[in-house]
């Protein structure tokens, strides 16, 4: 079983992540919010696995944090819930909000995820409220990473994800994408933060 890996990043997208570790490229499915953690960091990089072997396929998960990693497996867990699915529900929000919205039976933010309805959120909040409060996973459970923004920063943000959800892009991920960019440029204006953005996603 592996636990992580940890190397430098060979190769980077807001869907994967190839570590080279001792000559070794490990290619491992992430979800937006590990790509925002690991995103411009120099040197070595450790991404918690989770292995998924199936008679047909062998795939490798990657999280920053092993709280992330814990609420996919949560998820994986939960009856309609695959791979796919749990990413983009990680995506979609942080550890944080995701344990925000099943504590307090929030479906309408959990069917803000692409290819989550009613029912799949209804179970996920049924069968793992217990289990995130069992686990000591709360609202402090976020992103290490996060800092507070400055007023310019949150009006820069703000433009842009206004802009990106008039292009057709769901508000959710344009956030995420928008706050990794002002978090590695704080001094980018909106027309920089918007053309990264359409890059990322």
């Amino acid at each position: 079983m592996i636990e992580y890996i940890r190397g430098t990043i060979a190769e980077l997208s807001p869907t994967l992540a190839v570590l080279d570790a001792n000559g070794v490229g490990y290619g491992m499915s992430i979800t937006l919010n590990t790509y925002s953690a690991i995103q411009g960091l120099q040197g070595d990089v450790k991404l918690y696995v989770y292995e998924s072997i199936r008679e047909d396929a062998y795939q490798l998960w990657g999280f920053a944090t092993k709280v992330e990693r814990e609420l996919f497996l949560q998820l994986l867990t939960v009856s309609g819930v695959g791979g796919a699915s749990a990413r983009v529900i990680l995506s979609a929000m942080t550890p944080a909000e995701l344990c925000n919205a099943i504590v307090n039976g929030d479906e309408r933010l959990l069917k803000s995820a692409k290819g989550i309805g009613g029912k799949t959120a209804q179970r996920i909040i049924v069968e793992l409220k217990d289990k995130i409060a069992t686990l000591g996973i709360d609202a402090a459970a976020g992103a290490p990473n996060s800092q507070p923004m400055s007023a310019a920063n949150k009006a820069v943000q703000d433009e842009a994800v206004a802009a990106l959800t008039m292009l057709g892009f769901s508000p959710a991920p344009s956030q995420k994408a928008v706050v990794a960019i002002l978090r590695a440029e704080p001094d980018a204006t909106v027309e920089q933060v918007i053309k990264t953005a359409l890059k990322m996603l």
